[in-house]
């Protein structure tokens, strides 16, 4: 089943974050087109700033940022064409490797929000690895299967931390006074007390990302 998941990345070296934590208040998305090719190292954004001199200086200045052209600029919004440096990180490689498609993108922060659709699950897993061998600091904000009718969603839960945390609930460990401790939670479910403690703290603050953070739309 193809899923449907809202991502936060963050590294220094992702494409115009140099930019991002030059200027304030500026806000850029990519521009989605139909060209698939993974190799492709010029994209368009939608930029807006109040002051195009300020933005282009901070493209200048950016290392991610090999060359840039302006398509158009009005009130305060411009169209760029951006050639990334050869040194810039970038997720779509490993998005088209996997056969998903970038639905949206868009800057958050120092960062990037990200909408991906990917042909299932273990798709995610590869993003995920991938995020960790380069080093980018990945949330997973929400996950929801496209083919699923009540449109049931995880809310930034991978498998493994669902499991675990509705364990922990259904054995009384959220309950007041307590029913089971986390030993006992990881010894029932066959995990190391570390892995059981990791599940449930990242289980948690993705959930509570999802549901109480600015992460959603």
């Amino acid at each position: 089943m193809s899923i449907t998941t809202k991502l936060h990345l963050r590294h220094e070296r992702l494409a115009l974050v140099p930019t991002l934590r030059t200027l304030d208040d500026v806000d850029i998305s990519v521009i989605t087109q139909g060209m698939t090719d993974p190799g492709r190292t010029a994209f368009a954004f939608f930029v807006r700033y109040r002051d195009r001199e300020a933005l282009e200086r901070a493209f200048d200045g950016d290392e991610t940022v090999a060359d840039y052209q302006l398509v158009d600029w009005t009130d305060g919004t411009g169209i760029y064409y951006v050639e990334y440096a050869p040194e810039t990180v970038l997720i779509s490689t490993v998005v088209a490797d996997v056969n998903g498609v970038l639905v949206s993108t868009q800057t958050k922060g120092d960062g990037w929000a990200a909408r991906l659709v990917l042909p299932d699950r273990s798709s995610l897993s590869t993003v995920w690895e991938y995020a960790a061998e380069h080093e980018i600091d990945l949330d997973i904000v929400e996950i929801y299967g496209n083919d699923d009718v009540t449109g049931e969603r995880s809310y930034g839960l991978t498998d493994e931390q669902r499991e675990t945390l509705l364990f922990a609930y259904e054995r009384g460990y959220f309950a007041e006074p307590r029913e089971i401790d986390l030993g006992g939670i990881a010894d029932e479910m066959g995990l190391s007390s570390t892995a059981a403690s990791g599940r449930m703290r990242r289980g948690m603050r993705n959930l509570i990302a999802a549901t109480f953070g600015d992460g959603g739309e």
